[in-house]
């Protein structure tokens, strides 16, 4: 029996994990895989304090060294369901099963589909959610990324290494990514940005062949001749696995009590991307995470003593 079950490897979770060995709990940490979103970065992170520019790898590596060094146990797993007991909760993962006094839930979120025709057919054939992972396999391609905030243009800047066209087609009249991050992809010379471009088809055989969007302002179906297709549309908090034991907003994200960060189910707690919690950031999920391992520590003590 754990004290603590932290449920995410990233920011928030790994940083509950280093306040939480600071208080002396037996906490296990259990995540598909350090660095949650933060491994998805396609750009080095300029606003986390102590750094003036750092690759996403190096700083999750920095986290993840520190939450060994203070002997977290950890386990690379997905988890599957959490349950309320008489003693605390049991956690099911797809390999066994662990029991805790608390939990908190840093599951951050999962990237959104378009659900259009060929997204899951095509999937790994031309169409994926990672440009890190598989931008250097269209290198003197022609590739396009969906949407148009800050991960859409952090893709685009990516793939310029390799691509040699990149078209950004966000579905609404307005790009949401930031001035910085239009101006550098801009000055690649290879991007091509189409608003009002909401696409209805991915087409291909074996790979990719090109998207079909509807111009949502005149109507007219355009086609795109494409060897790949980023989407980068946003994310879906992960907080299903907790379905029942805490409320959820419209967003599907889990309302909690700031001054806790305890969900409606005692014990069982939140932080970070999966939370209502406004500001989705790398610093302020740590933030989070270190709020809410202070006060799982402070539960503790009152139900032990």
């Amino acid at each position: 029996m754990y004290d603590l079950i932290i449920i995410g490897g990233g920011p928030a979770g790994m940083t509950a994990a280093i306040y939480a060995a600071r208080e002396k709990m037996n906490t296990l940490l259990i995540t598909r895989e350090f660095g949650g979103q933060m491994a998805k970065k396609e750009v080095e992170i300029e606003n986390y304090p102590g750094f003036s520019a750092i690759s996403a790898r190096e700083l999750i590596g920095h986290f993840e060294r520190q939450v060994k060094k203070l002997k977290t146990a950890t386990e690379i797993a997905e988890v599957k369901s959490v349950e309320k007991t008489a003693l605390g909760f049991l956690v099911e993962t797809d390999k066994e099963s662990f029991e805790s006094v608390t939990v908190l839930v840093a599951t951050g979120a999962d990237p959104r589909f378009l659900d259009v025709p060929g997204e899951q057919d095509l999937l790994g054939r031309g169409v994926g959610y990672c440009a890190t992972c598989d931008g250097p396999l269209f290198a003197g391609r022609t590739v396009a990324v969906a949407g148009g905030g800050n991960a859409a243009f952090e893709s685009a800047l990516f793939l310029s290494k390799y691509a040699k066209k990149i078209y950004i087609f966000e579905g609404g009249p307005a790009l949401r990514a930031s001035a910085d991050l239009r101006e550098r992809v801009g000055a690649t010379g290879k991007t091509e940005v189409v608003l009002n471009a909401r696409i209805v088809k991915i087409e291909g055989g074996k790979f990719v062949s090109g998207v079909q969007y509807r111009d949502a302002v005149s109507g007219k179906t355009v086609d795109v001749p494409l060897d790949g297709l980023f989407i980068k549309i946003g994310h879906k908090p992960a907080s299903a696995i907790v379905s029942g034991l805490a409320d959820t907003n419209d967003m599907d994200e889990i309302k909690f009590d700031p001054a806790t960060h305890m969900t409606k189910t005692s014990g069982l707690f939140v932080a970070g991307d999966v939370s209502e919690q406004k500001y989705k950031q790398i610093v302020i999920a740590c933030g989070e995470g270190a709020k809410a391992a202070l006060s799982i520590s402070e539960y503790f003590q009152q139900l032990t003593h």
